[in-house]
């Protein structure tokens, strides 16, 4: 990809975010950019960080290691968005600064195992599967306070701070505004509840319906179609 594509894309996104929360009268600091860097080499992935990119999200533990190693230098904040096996959690609490898919009490224990070791304590969101997909990860809806209840009780290192979940792929973005719209909901009544005056985030919305997860309310958009292009 040349730098200027990869410029205007940027912009044109940054432009789009802007434009959603003008429409839901949102201040647009109010949504963090995590760019989605699946696959994209560490020289591209270092050119972005020169045009306005500050969040990395990665899929992959092995994969963010690589890059990590060659993107050093930079104050990047790493996030991992994708299902994270607890074969991965030692490098993984090593590598990433936010963990966007806690999902199940096997990982709570491990996470929580080896942060202790390394005494970090680990800002997490919750995954939750709104949509009941089966072919994706996440708590259900009925399941997610005895999940939370669970973190609190049983965790000293693992922080709390929000929801995070997929929604299914549609041709029009209004058709998952529901998905959005309850994940909000969640993050609200649970905040109220349990009084957790710092669980606040909302990482939904991707390439497709970012624009949308932003007038339901998203705190953080995973970006990375429309700014990388389409890729393997």
């Amino acid at each position: 990809m040349k730098e200027e594509e990869l410029v205007k894309n940027i912009s044109s996104v940054l432009e789009r975010i802007n434009r959603a929360c003008e429409r839901a009268k949102r201040d647009p600091r109010s949504v963090k950019l995590v760019a989605v860097t699946k696959t994209v080499s560490p020289e591209i992935i270092e050119v972005s960080l020169h045009h306005g990119i500050t969040d990395i999200g990665e899929n992959r533990v092995q994969e963010a290691k690589e890059k990590y190693k060659k993107l050093s230098d930079y104050p990047i904040k790493w996030h991992m968005i994708g299902y994270l096996q607890r074969n991965k959690v030692r490098d993984a609490v090593k590598l990433f600064d936010f963990i966007h898919s806690v999902d199940r009490i096997e990982l709570v224990d491990v996470l929580e195992k080896e942060l202790a070791k390394i005494d970090k304590k680990m800002p997490s969101l919750i995954e939750v599967n709104v949509a009941k997909e089966v072919t994706k990860h996440g708590v259900y809806e009925e399941n997610l306070e005895a999940f939370l209840e669970y973190i609190i009780n049983n965790s000293k290192m693992i922080k709390p701070i929000g929801l995070m979940t997929v929604a299914p792929y549609v041709e029009d973005a209004n058709d998952v505004r529901w998905v959005f719209r309850r994940l909000r909901e969640l993050r609200d009544k649970i905040r109220e509840k349990y009084k957790l005056e710092d669980f606040c985030e909302l990482s939904m919305g991707m390439s497709n319906d970012f624009e949308v997860a932003i007038e339901e309310g998203a705190t953080i958009v995973r970006i990375g179609t429309l700014i990388f292009g389409e890729r393997r």
